[in-house]
């Protein structure tokens, strides 16, 4: 207690001193060099004389006025300009050479005055102590003032390499954090110093923690792999420890460090697996100096489809869209990437098969990626009417149109959510997925030869989304919490959006028979997990029975409507391999175009009726695993009966 109070006095005196104007800062400085001078001059006459020396009237004048001959020298070379808190070596050799000039001009006025006789050894006991006191005093306040301009982070460099010791360097005078050592795995190193910081072993960062009130890591590796970050994350992420990295190699290419250089770890780095490789002929197949069109074109999913396309030089890029805000967005974005592809954007609903078809023959459209969709799950479970007419019977429309206009291929973007429903969402996706799958059936077998390729990419969640769960997260978190998860238990399958613009791609290369296409998504992430190492990564600590006094606290909220614990890809568990190593075909059984098609009769009566009893029974009756947590004339939506 008694050594806080002395602690938070001794820091409120010295921000009283940080606070003075910069004049009244430099008459201090230059008050201390004249007393230090004052007292090297006395004490070089002592030690010369080897005992306490006794100034006369004579010797007196001079120790006192004497000294006034330093200040402006000090002051031409900058000693009085620059801050004392940032001062380095360099500081030392102008005070060297100041000092030394300072001496020259003393050793002349002391041997032309006669006070001291033959003065040579005193000019070099003189200029030895002048440099003493004068670079003592400027490190001594150096080292008060950084013991209390609020550098109260302590952190570890993990990595000792070239790196680690730039940022070491860069890190020196910062006022915020403090380096109290590196973290290496190679073991040659540890023990070892460098500039005076030692190398431990990672595995002793839990006493490490303790020891030195460590409260952040600083991976200085960038030129590791992606897989090696997430390695040292997770070994870390245990600890209440923020991690940031450094930048790449290509950011550090003119070897200019700083503290803001620094950025933390990124979210994709907790997938637990590799960031897929695409196949960049696959990429261009059905792409390169084509002609193209995105469905959904301002959506999360339909906007990096635009992005990653025009990338691959197509002749022409339809965008697309229902949303003009959406549509004005990408569009100003993909002009401004300058690559030379015309964007024609089209401001339309993907249900207006007459208008779609239009679109598709003027421009002569070869591939078509239909990424229109609803597909937050509780908006669509409130929702049912919308989610059955955009997901089911836009495709529809869209496929039709599609056919009917010579399309070549036909790429539709579903979810991991339509593997045995408990959702509408889910289940309007599966609808769609087997209209796609059944459709071609109903042409003759020599039309079948001309029909439009179709494939189908179903995926599971993707990070930064429009409605997923990461953007929630970080808004809540810098709201202060709290974080709100459904079920401790839940997990889900994740990828980017970099990487899922680039399966749809690649899977439309591959289509041959209305295949669906997965990817190997690796293991599946807990949500509560990524919630706790998201607060861990944004700088705050997670609130618990463990630590009450932490700052962002998570509840559990329960299930959504339609939400489960987990998500499938499969709907039978036979898939076989393709071209990529990364992307399987699931074999999951269709219904015949004879029985589906009654089914869609029936569904668009339902609709015109608003019928959601028949609207569940045609889902039970056709989507596999179908299995709805309630009535869906249970749902918190205005029907017909209700107005």
């Amino acid at each position: 207690m008694k050594s806080s109070f002395l602690n938070s006095s001794h820091n409120s005196v010295v921000r009283k001193i940080l606070e003075l104007p910069r004049w009244f800062k430099t008459i201090i400085i230059m008050t201390s060099d004249y007393l230090m001078l004052v007292l090297s001059f006395w004490l070089s006459l002592s030690l010369r004389n080897n005992q306490i020396y006794i100034p006369t009237l004579e010797t007196q004048f001079l120790i006192l006025i004497g000294p006034f001959l330093a200040l402006p020298v000090f002051y031409f070379f900058g000693l009085y300009q620059s801050i004392i808190r940032y001062s380095n070596e360099r500081s030392l050799f102008i005070i060297v050479i100041a000092s030394s000039i300072y001496t020259i001009l003393w050793f002349c006025i002391v041997l032309l005055s006669g006070a001291v006789s033959q003065p040579y050894d005193f000019l070099f006991i003189n200029w030895l102590i002048t440099i003493f006191f004068v670079n003592g005093t400027r490190t001594l306040a150096k080292w008060i003032l950084r013991q209390s301009s609020g550098k109260n982070v302590h952190a570890l460099i993990y990595g000792a390499g070239s790196a680690g010791i730039q940022l070491l360097s860069a890190m020196k005078h910062s006022p915020e954090i403090n380096i109290k050592g590196f973290l290496d795995d190679d073991h040659s190193m540890h023990g070892r110093y460098i500039e005076t910081k030692k190398v431990f072993d990672p595995k002793k960062i839990d006493q490490l923690i303790r020891k030195e009130k460590i409260t952040e890591v600083l991976i200085a590796i960038p030129s590791a792999k992606r897989n090696t970050t997430r390695k040292i994350f997770n070994s870390l992420k245990k600890y209440p420890l923020i991690i940031r990295t450094l930048p790449s190699l290509n950011d550090m290419a003119q070897g200019r460090i700083s503290i803001s250089d620094l950025k933390k770890i990124k979210i994709e780095d907790l997938l637990k697996r590799p960031v897929r490789e695409p196949n960049q002929k696959l990429l261009s197949m059905n792409i390169k100096s084509k002609n193209v069109l995105v469905t959904g074109a301002g959506g999360s999913i339909g906007s990096e489809l635009c992005r990653q396309i025009v990338r691959l030089e197509p002749k022409l890029l339809v965008a697309f869209e229902l949303s003009e805000y959406a549509l004005y967005m990408i569009e100003r974005e993909l002009l401004s990437m300058n690559l030379g592809t015309k964007i024609i954007p089209v401001l339309c609903d993907a249900k207006d098969q007459a208008r779609l078809e239009k679109v598709l023959n003027t421009y002569e459209i070869d591939t078509v990626y239909h990424a229109a969709a609803y597909k937050h799950v509780p908006m669509v479970e409130r929702n049912t009417i919308s989610g059955i007419e955009t997901n089911i019977f836009g495709t529809f429309s869209c496929i039709k149109a599609s056919v009917n206009s010579g399309v070549k291929n036909f790429v539709f973007i579903s979810t991991d959510k339509a593997v045995r429903p408990t959702n509408i969402m889910g289940a309007t996706k599966r609808f769609a997925e087997l209209i796609l799958q059944s459709f071609p059936h109903n042409h003759s077998d020599e039309l079948k030869q001309k029909i439009t390729k179709i494939s189908i990419v179903r995926f599971g969640n993707v990070l930064g989304s429009s409605g997923s769960v990461i953007p929630l997260f970080r808004k809540q978190i810098e709201e202060g919490g709290p974080v709100t998860v459904t079920d401790p238990k839940i997990i889900r399958y994740f990828m980017t959006i970099h990487e899922a613009a680039q399966l749809v791609i690649q899977a439309g290369a591959m289509a041959s028979d209305n295949d669906i296409f997965v990817l190997d998504m690796g293991e599946p992430v807990g949500v509560f997990e990524l919630a706790k190492d998201m607060i861990r990564l944004s700088g705050m600590s997670l609130k618990d029975s463990e630590n009450p006094n932490g700052e962002v606290e998570i509840i559990f909220t329960g299930l959504r409507p339609g939400e489960k614990l987990y998500e499938e890809l499969l709907i039978d568990d036979d898939v076989q391999p393709t071209e990529h190593k990364k992307i399987m075909i699931a074999k999951d059984n269709g219904i015949s175009w004879d029985i589906l098609s009654d089914h869609i009769l029936n569904l668009e009566k339902s609709l015109e009726y608003d019928d959601q009893h028949k609207i569940r029974e045609i889902f039970l009756a056709t989507v596999t695993g179908f299995k709805p947590e309630k009535e869906i004339s249970d749902n918190l939506y205005l029907s017909k009966d209700s107005k």
